[in-house]
């Protein structure tokens, strides 16, 4: 008879290591695909590759964390030790190490001090980027005619914002891009508004805000992209947003900051007796202005007019003084001319009277008398007679001619000490000694002024 043999132990089922690790990453995979944790992080490390790893721990149990660089960018605030968060995610094995970790996709702080912690990071990450220069600011236009404004329309800021516009200044041109200014979707929102205004170009300006409310309640207006796209919107914002005590990363990033939507309103627009008083002091300064530039250019006019005048009058003095300078120099020139040849016809004379002497000429002719008859006498004296007749005129012409007639007729000739004749007023500087020969007499005088 046949036995048959019985086997009650289960099948034996033997898994290598990868196998294992395998099996569990798939289980732990379908089970815990979406899961929030709550914890203290600890151990914060960024590797290279912009990855952060943590570990959430609390009293009795610890879970290991990995942010990955795709995801880290997206947080709030970048993971900090000692800082409680909920953390959202996804179970992972690692089976490298045969390690279980939670893949962080969500990072959210717990309570007001994570909140505060997340506001200065960003704030200080802002700042270092310049987004807060006052010099990237822009001047909010004085009076803008088209107003854009981003904020829930059913808050009580838009409500005061267009009755202090409307009352201040009717008639402005006003658009709202209604955006939920709190919760889950609400920086989408408000950037797809201030990016409206900023393509369409339609508005002068921007208003973006909202009433007041909690920390938590104002969170939307502390998120990066908003403040990203308040930067990069080309038309100026105006950042509202709480009361004068809040304050958010919009104000910091916009344009300026309001304390309030209806303190934005106030800012945005003047009043318009306000805008008329200004128009008023302008067209007085401007009066004042024109009457000034007019008596200052009449002024002007006038002393041109004088200075011309006197301009030409000095010119045409000074082209007659220049002509009278010239005579005076041809006039000299001619004098000293006519004196060289009254001195060489006076010596000619001279030479010939002196060869004419008429002592000799007189023995001569006594001695040619006494032996010559009547006739000879009377030859004599008819040459005389002649010599007479010719020396005469050259006396009386060469007596025309002397420089003492000339200083007869009131000039003077000046020397100085060395008796050299002077012809400029620059040889004779004061106190010098000076001689003044006259047509009668001389004067010895000394110079007191010199003019030239």
């Amino acid at each position: 008879m046949e036995q048959i043999a019985f086997r009650f132990e289960p099948a034996r089922r033997v898994f290598t290591v990868a196998e294992l690790n395998a099996a569990i990453h798939g289980l732990l995979e379908r089970e815990f695909a979406d899961v929030w944790v709550t914890g203290e992080i600890s151990g914060v490390r960024l590797a290279a590759s912009g990855h952060y790893y943590f570990t959430l721990k609390e009293q009795d149990a610890q879970l290991r964390c990995v942010c990955f660089r795709q995801t880290a960018c997206y947080l709030k605030f970048k993971p900090q030790d000692g800082v409680a968060v909920i953390a959202r995610g996804r179970i992972d094995v690692y089976e490298v190490r045969g390690e279980y970790q939670l893949l962080v996709e969500t990072l959210e702080p717990q309570g007001r001090g994570a909140l505060q912690l997340a506001f200065e990071q960003l704030k200080k990450k802002l700042a270092a980027e310049g987004l807060f220069d006052a010099a990237r600011k822009r001047p909010i236009p004085a009076f803008p005619r088209r107003i854009g404004i981003v904020t829930s329309p059913a808050g009580a800021a838009i409500r005061d914002l267009l009755h202090i516009l409307e009352r201040r200044f009717p008639g402005l041109h006003i658009r709202l891009f209604p955006a939920q200014v709190q919760g889950e979707g609400a920086a989408e929102e408000v950037c797809r508004g201030i990016e409206y205004f900023g393509a369409s170009g339609w508005a002068d300006v921007v208003i973006v805000g909202r009433g007041g409310g909690s920390l938590e309640d104002l969170w939307t207006f502390n998120e990066e992209a908003v403040a990203r796209a308040i930067a990069a919107c080309p038309v100026p914002v105006i950042s509202a947003v709480g009361h004068e005590t809040d304050v958010t990363i919009s104000d910091f990033v916009a344009d300026l900051r309001a304390p309030t939507p209806s303190a934005a309103a106030e800012l945005v627009v003047g009043t318009r007796q306000h805008v008329i008083e200004r128009i008023e002091t302008a067209e007085a300064k401007l009066r004042q202005t024109l009457r000034y530039r007019l008596a200052d250019a009449e002024r002007k006019l006038h002393q041109r007019g004088i200075e011309r005048a006197t301009s030409l009058l000095s010119r045409r003095i000074g082209r007659s003084l220049q002509r009278v300078d010239e005579l005076d120099y041809e006039l000299r020139r001619r004098l000293r001319s006519l004196l060289v040849l009254a001195r060489a016809h006076w010596g000619e004379l001279d030479a010939r009277l002196k060869a004419l002497d008429l002592r000799l000429r007189f023995a001569q002719s006594r001695r040619r008398l006494e032996a010559a008859n009547r006739t000879a006498a009377e030859t004599m004296r008819a040459r005389l007679s002649r010599a007479r007749s010719r020396y005469e005129p050259l006396a009386a012409e060469l007596h025309q001619l002397s420089p003492l007639r000339v200083l007869e007729r009131g000039y003077a000739i000046v020397q100085d000490e060395q008796g050299r004749i002077l012809t400029d007023a620059a040889a004779a500087p004061p106190p010098a000694a000076i001689g003044v020969r006259l047509a009668r007499g001389r004067l010895k005088a000394q110079v007191t002024e010199r003019e030239e």
